[in-house]
């Protein structure tokens, strides 16, 4: 399935530029707004003429910035993505740095509910079919898994015969991430994700790294990360 196969935007459409300051805030409130509304009902029960009254606009003033509701939905997970990359900072930590990171996430996510929330509706809903963010979420999961089984290859000096037990272990990472998520959204007081995701993390260091990281010399919790 491609962007284009369903009706949307392919990956080269981009948003209208504004020129002027004005257009530009106006482009923000409208991206704002959408996030909030792609959040709550999803994208497909979500509605332009929903997003556009909340903006003071009409359907298409809002396709006057963004050429399509699909293309606004690229550009809320774009706006996403921007959030975390500025987060990470100018350098990508890596091996047990990486993890580390992941953990804070979790953490920082505990204080970013729409963000979360957004994220656990589309990518659930991005795997029917000719969802416009299918590719989006499809890519963003193969690069994630890269990411945390390199970390972990890393982390522990994994050799080359026992890599695919860092992929299965980075697929873990993931799964339970995500996974803490919903169970956070549907019981925040009940479920704390950093700590969960502390917990799991060590114990994938311990079992891919015994003489590493053993119960003696796993690293320990510091308010939610490793020292």
């Amino acid at each position: 399935m491609s962007n284009q196969s369903a009706g949307g935007p392919g990956r080269a459409a981009t948003p209208r530029t504004p020129r002027s300051p004005e257009a530009r805030k106006r482009q923000r409130d409208i991206l704002h707004i959408a996030t909030d509304a792609f959040a709550a009902r999803g994208y497909n029960n979500a509605s332009l003429a929903e997003i556009a009254d909340r903006a003071g606009l009409t359907q298409a003033g809002v396709l006057h910035y963004f050429r399509s509701k699909a293309l606004l939905l690229t550009s809320v997970l774009e706006l996403r993505d921007q959030t975390d990359i500025e987060q990470l900072g100018p350098d990508r930590p890596r091996g047990l740095e990486f993890l580390r990171h992941l953990v804070d996430t979790a953490l920082r996510n505990a204080e970013r509910e729409g963000i979360v929330r957004l994220y656990a509706v589309l990518s659930a809903e991005s795997v029917t079919d000719d969802h416009p963010a299918q590719d989006y979420f499809r890519d963003r999961y193969e690069g994630l898994r890269a990411f945390v089984a390199d970390a972990l290859r890393e982390a522990c000096d994994v050799s080359d015969e026992d890599a695919k037990k860092a992929d299965d272990a980075a697929n873990a990472v993931i799964a339970v991430m995500d996974g803490l998520q919903v169970q956070w959204l549907l019981a925040p007081d009940t479920v704390n994700m950093a700590a969960s995701t502390d917990l799991v993390v060590t114990a994938l260091l311990a079992s891919l790294a015994p003489h590493k990281f053993g119960p003696s010399d796993a690293p320990k919790p510091d308010r939610a990360g490793f020292q």
